[in-house]
């Protein structure tokens, strides 16, 4: 009888390990959603802000038409092509602002404190949102690949995380003072 007490007790406390690691996977997806809606945020604002200062007549013709080019590619891109066309975005920033002559250029212009201010910040956030989002990636992942989760399907349907890979470097005229771009 004492048998049958311990093998209950035993599958009842793997039940609750199962539920509880179900609940922890479940929030990490939820994290994950989170993460990955603050960072298409982030990326549609610094494509905004980007097409915003291209049409403002604030730049040079040739700067202008690069920066719109790749801010509507970035803004009209399929998600296969998404991770391409944002690191497309950051290079064309990254030619358009490269020089710090650039920017007091632009600093000069009546507006151009503004736009560049929110420019400035838009591109910013964009490593940090990508951090966070690969971050909460990482995080589900670890816990999907094991075996328990594997064996009793924990994760349900939802899709494998993918991480999102692009080239987010901040220009050297807007990075932060006294920090490498």
């Amino acid at each position: 009888m004492t048998d049958w007490i311990w093998a209950a007790v035993a599958v009842v406390l793997f039940a609750v390990y199962l539920s509880w690691t179900a609940g922890r996977l479940d929030r990490l997806h939820t994290r994950l959603d989170t993460a990955r809606a603050a960072l298409d945020a982030q990326l549609l604002r610094r494509a905004s802000v980007a097409q915003e200062l291209a049409t403002s007549s604030l730049l040079d013709p040739a700067a202008s038409i690069l920066l719109y080019e790749a801010s509507h590619a970035a803004r009209q891109a399929d998600e296969e092509q998404r991770e391409v066309a944002e690191s497309e975005l950051s290079q064309a920033l990254r030619a358009v602002f490269g020089e710090p002559a650039q920017v007091a250029q632009l600093r000069a212009v009546p507006g151009g404190e503004e736009v560049l201010r929110d420019l400035t910040s838009a591109v910013r956030r964009v490593p940090m949102a990508r951090r966070f989002h690969n971050d909460a990636v990482r995080a589900a992942r670890a816990l999907r690949t094991h075996r328990i989760v594997r064996y009793f399907r924990l994760a349900g349907r939802a899709p494998f995380p993918m991480a999102f890979e692009m080239d987010d470097e901040v220009p050297a005229a807007l990075a932060p003072q006294g920090s490498p771009a």
